[in-house]
């Protein structure tokens, strides 16, 4: 009897490359299908207000922003991990927190690989620091709390019992809270990944 064949377990990328996600090689990712791949993922499934998704890739921009606005003081180390913390999900989608509750531990494992390997690619520790860690989770709340509050549709007593109230207004990261179009994300996208990467060199 003939033996089933394995299921592919690579997507391949613009740039040529086959990533695996079960077995991510740094060697295989590119920050240009990351950028490519953020800018036209949408966050909140879709469900915001504008002519335009709001994508991963505004997002992450929206959080290394606030990493600033928290902490004026952190490396520049922890500013590209806020800027990557969501890399994974040029390749496997922006999933919303209550899905990835339901899939557990599969989905997580795979992200924490993909991560993990995004992280070596540039020149970052597999696993940021606790201190890393917790500053970038607090953004990334942030973020949420405004994206919930003006893009999807949330009250601030629903988003503030979801994420908490960030301790300053929004007014300083408007101009990230309006959709725009793939292109546009991308390019700052990079624009803002290399500024911070030729800081680490």
């Amino acid at each position: 009897m003939a033996r089933a064949k394995a299921p592919r377990a690579w997507q391949r990328m613009l740039s040529g490359r086959r990533l695996n996600l079960i077995d991510p090689s740094p060697l295989d990712i590119e920050i240009e299908d990351i950028a490519h791949g953020l800018a036209r993922v949408a966050r909140w499934n879709g469900q915001t207000r504008g002519a335009e998704i709001f994508s991963v890739a505004q997002h992450s921009l929206l959080v290394e922003i606030l990493i600033l606005a928290i902490a004026p003081e952190a490396p520049p180390a922890w500013s590209l991990a806020a800027l990557l913390h969501d890399a994974p999900e040029y390749v496997i989608g922006d999933m919303i927190s209550p899905f990835k509750a339901i899939i557990g531990g599969d989905y997580k494992a795979v992200e924490s690989r993909l991560m993990s390997a995004v992280f070596i690619r540039f020149g970052l520790p597999p696993e940021p620091s606790p201190a890393a860690l917790k500053l970038v989770k607090a953004a990334d709340r942030a973020a949420a709390f405004f994206e919930a509050t003006l893009l999807a549709g949330f009250s601030a007593s629903e988003a503030r019992a979801l994420f908490g109230e960030p301790p300053f207004p929004h007014a300083r990261i408007a101009a990230l809270l309006e959709p725009m179009q793939p292109a546009r994300a991308q390019a700052l996208f990079l624009e803002r990944f290399h500024a911070l990467y030729g800081a680490l060199a």
